[in-house]
């Protein structure tokens, strides 16, 4: 969401920014071109004023000084003219010694000339023929005053502007986040459906966010239907195959085959494989359907109980302990997790002599899970060997028994690792790394 802002406010930025620019120049373009054309007006006049002040006299042609309005005689007035005869030229006093340029078209310049002082004039000329001959006719303002205004208001608006882009910029923000705050809470609804505290995203949202929430939640309803449909056929081809797996189990007992030991050795192990097998691959299938994250493990609300439920079942005055940070929920399957703790625990009450201990910190990059007890341990011989085979050691081995397949089989879903270690307490530690989950 801050990105969509960010790109919204750049691009709002940048969009005024060029408007704004293109405006303010055009606005001053237009102003410059109007005042140019009215003071084209007044130049002409005063041009048309300096021909009547033509007079004829014993010398010829002469201009009538006292006709002429006092900024001609003041130096550096701002008004200037120059008139051009076919021998001589008259210049205003007020240009002192300063040479006025004459353009070689007629009418008001497109360009600005440079004036005494430092000035810079507009200048207009006119061509007239009085008394037979032609008469050329050049006055001259100073622009230099408006070009100053021109510049102070340029600043100023530019203030202006900068406020005024600003205060939109902040506007557009503030609008942008309430239009953006529904898609926002559907957002943080989508992140609490990650986490597993909601199953669904709530349908009171915008119209426009309507056919999205709605195909989310018909996508989590596929999907859960999906997964249990899956899981009970997974559960109905198990009860369908221990029945037969029954009945061949109780006619390999039976008497007719003792004459056989080694077919009759060959048929159990046979049978007993089936049994392993099917039961390993009946926790893959489920597996592979995880549940929704909705059945995330709550360490606050299982652990009590499941704890509970071993002090009865271990009823031999066992202290069995456990610690998680407050309030952690794992980001993984409830059952799953119940089944592998499950699993783990009661192992570690079966061989404890007086204390089993759970330990479950975030650690960077994933969580560690730790089972320690105080029981006799297991040899590291017998660990590797219990690691590479997952199966019960408890009927073979006198020490630490495992099971170890379905708990394998979950951390191979999980991507975990489960190592054996010798336990603080003096019996054995079962070590689970497991991963952070993008999607938690």
């Amino acid at each position: 969401m801050r990105s969509i802002q960010r790109r919204l406010g750049l691009g709002l930025i940048g969009v005024l920014l060029g408007a704004g620019l293109l405006l303010a120049q055009s606005t001053l373009w237009m102003l410059d071109a109007g005042l140019r054309r009215y003071l084209q007006d007044d130049l002409r006049e005063q041009a048309e004023a300096l021909l009547t002040g033509l007079v004829r006299g014993q010398q010829g042609i002469q201009l009538d000084e006292p006709r002429l309005p006092g900024v001609y005689q003041r130096p550096y007035s701002g008004h200037y003219f120059r008139i051009d005869l076919a021998d001589e030229i008259w210049r205003s006093r007020s240009l002192w010694d300063h040479a006025l340029t004459v353009s070689p078209d007629t009418g008001l310049q497109d360009g600005l000339v440079d004036g005494p002082n430092g000035q810079r004039l507009l200048l207009y000329r006119a061509d007239y023929r009085r008394f037979g001959q032609d008469i050329s006719i050049s006055v001259a303002s100073d622009y230099t005053p408006i070009l100053q205004a021109y510049r102070r208001v340029q600043g100023l608006g530019c203030l202006l502007g900068l406020g005024v882009l600003v205060l939109v910029v902040l506007l557009q923000r503030l609008t942008v986040r309430r239009a953006l705050k529904p898609l926002e809470e559907v957002r943080r609804q989508v992140e609490q459906l990650q986490q597993g505290f909601r199953q669904q995203l709530d349908t009171g949202v915008p119209v426009e966010l309507e056919p999205l929430v709605a195909q989310i939640n018909h996508l989590l309803r596929q999907t859960e239907n999906t997964l249990q449909r899956s899981r009970h056929a997974v559960g109905n081809l198990g009860h369908a195959l221990k029945t037969p797996l029954a009945v061949l189990t109780s006619l390999a007992a039976r008497d007719e085959l003792a004459a056989c030991p080694e077919l009759l050795a060959s048929l159990q192990e046979q049978l007993a494989q089936i049994e392993q097998r099917l039961a390993r691959e009946l926790g893959r299938a489920r597996l592979a359907g995880e549940a929704l994250p909705a059945s995330h493990f709550d360490c606050a609300a299982e652990l009590p109980g499941l704890f509970a439920t071993l002090a009865m079942v271990h009823n031999r005055g066992l202290a069995i302990d456990w610690r998680a940070p407050p309030g952690v929920r794992l980001p993984w399957d409830r059952e799953d997790m119940l089944e592998l703790l499950g699993n783990l625990l009661d192992n570690a009450c079966k061989w404890a002599r007086m204390q089993v201990k759970l330990e479950i910190a975030s650690v960077p990059g994933g969580w560690l899970i730790l089972v320690d007890d105080d029981g006799p341990g297991m040899a590291a011989e017998f660990r590797a060997e219990a690691m590479n085979r997952g199966i019960r050691l408890d009927e073979q081995v006198a020490g630490h028994g495992l099971g170890l397949a379905i708990v394998r089989d979950i951390l191979e879903a999980w991507q975990g690792r489960l190592t054996l270690q010798d336990s603080p307490l003096g019996g054995l530690r079962v070590t689970i790394e497991l991963p952070a989950r993008r999607d938690a």
